[in-house]
């Protein structure tokens, strides 16, 4: 699926965040400075898409190293073309992987994240476990999401657009409407904020934390592997 909507994912994803996916993916950078240490950190970018947020910190954090992973080699494709031109190839690294089992040595990076990825893993506590393995002592899993708002007012207005509106949109622009259906119902199939803060938890990840970005369309997971 993600392999056939490859082409058009960039355009839809600000159509599916209303527009503000990039305000969030800055919101989550501050969060992986705080964490990196030293002045080269590395970066694990897990189901990185296109590398809209790859880029997005190789950008903001000067002397960083990211390793991007995505098991679709058309979204793979598209990011390779995104960082040549950004003049990015010598500080991002991609490759096709499965994120329940790396090849990546224990301890591997300081920083771990996940932009709009984590609800489409088959086995999500299995690939929390993973990342809590190549992650070094100390380093961070910083988790962005879509969410469903819990104001009542906002939350009707979102379901409108999301279940019925989205999957037109979509449709019309990638030609494959299934997919745009599939995007939010897996939304709206994900965990509670409580519920997968705990699922972290049980994975190893201490200080676990969450955020609400822009009443709650968005949130933002971190949680620390003990040093």
């Amino acid at each position: 699926m993600f392999d056939a909507i490859s082409g058009d994912y960039d355009r839809l994803n600000h159509i599916m965040s209303l527009g503000v996916d990039r305000l969030w993916r800055r919101r989550a950078v501050k969060e992986i400075r705080g964490a990196a240490r030293g002045n080269e950190p590395r970066v694990l970018d897990i189901a990185c898409g296109t590398g809209d947020f790859a880029i997005t910190i190789a950008r903001s954090l000067p002397g960083s190293t990211v390793t991007a992973v995505d098991i679709s080699s058309g979204m793979l494709s598209v990011m390779a073309e995104k960082v040549a031109s950004e003049g990015l190839q010598e500080r991002i690294s991609m490759e096709i992987g499965d994120c329940a089992s790396m090849r990546f040595d224990d301890g591997t990076f300081d920083v771990a994240t996940i932009a709009f990825g984590i609800r489409n893993f088959e086995d999500r506590p299995a690939a929390l476990r993973e990342i809590h393995r190549v992650l070094k002592p100390g380093g961070r899993l910083v988790i962005l999401e879509l969410s469903v708002p819990r104001c009542r007012p906002v939350r009707w207005a979102y379901l409108l657009y999301f279940k019925h509106i989205l999957p037109l949109i979509g449709g019309w622009i990638s030609g494959d409407t299934a997919a745009y259906r599939y995007l939010p119902a897996s939304v709206l199939a994900f965990p509670g904020p409580e519920q997968w803060m705990q699922t972290m938890r049980d994975a190893g990840f201490g200080d676990v934390k969450h955020r609400a970005l822009s009443l709650g369309l968005c949130r933002m997971y971190v949680g620390c592997k003990a040093s």
